[in-house]
């Protein structure tokens, strides 16, 4: 199967509309991406599939939780990307902020921001819990494939949602212990959701964690 065609068909399987700009646009990715790994380590998968399927569709998998219509959305731990930059490609109403602290990371961000010529998306390069006061309140959803515990990515990401904003996660198998331990009264207002979703041509279920953020304080 061609790069494209299996883009084309994950898409479809998932039941996301993309244009051939759309498409295009996501092998330049693709194609700058590989370019970059070879000099800044940027990711650990090689493979056009591997790319494709466990980056671009897993990203994609987010387009499940996030509500309609024009939102302001952070990526938190952004790395080369993921999820934020698929999902503004396939969603450009959407208002990006990728935050990420490592610099080869952001330098490739902005390469990436300019080669597809994404309005309504900034890098901030620092990590989430440093983030400056400015920011507070300032997203209605933050999303994040970094390695935050369940509980660490409330406390640190919260200060800086809207009002009945979200946060969302993707999460693996050990989803349900990392839930449990929200316990205690501090966490007893946190309303959670889980959506299972199965990734297109993977034998993996992926578990997005919807979370507000009405805790007591």
């Amino acid at each position: 199967m061609q790069t494209i065609e299996l883009l084309n068909n994950g898409l479809k399987e998932l039941g996301l509309p993309c244009s051939e700009e759309q498409a295009s646009a996501f092998m330049t990715y693709l194609s700058e991406l590989k370019k970059w790994n070879r000099a800044y380590n940027l990711t650990a998968l090689n493979t056009d599939a591997d790319i494709i399927i466990k980056h671009f569709l897993d990203s994609l998998l987010y387009l499940k939780a996030l509500p309609e219509g024009v939102l302001k959305l952070a990526d938190a731990g952004a790395g080369a990307g993921f999820p934020g930059i698929p999902v503004k490609l396939v969603r450009p109403d959407i208002e990006l902020t990728l935050i990420e602290s490592s610099r080869k990371k952001c330098a490739f961000l902005r390469h990436i921001i300019r080669m597809l010529k994404l309005s309504g998306t900034a890098v901030i390069e620092e990590r989430l819990e440093a983030l400056g006061k400015e920011h507070k309140g300032s997203f209605d959803c933050i999303v994040s494939r970094a390695t935050f515990s369940i509980r660490d990515f409330i406390k640190l990401a919260c200060p800086y949602l809207s009002k009945d904003g979200k946060l969302i996660l993707n999460k693996g198998p050990k989803v349900s212990e990392e839930l449990d331990a929200l316990e205690g009264p501090l966490y007893e207002n946190v309303v959670k959701e889980t959506l299972e979703i199965q990734l297109p041509f993977a034998n993996a279920k992926r578990n997005l964690i919807v979370l507000s953020c009405k805790m007591k304080s």
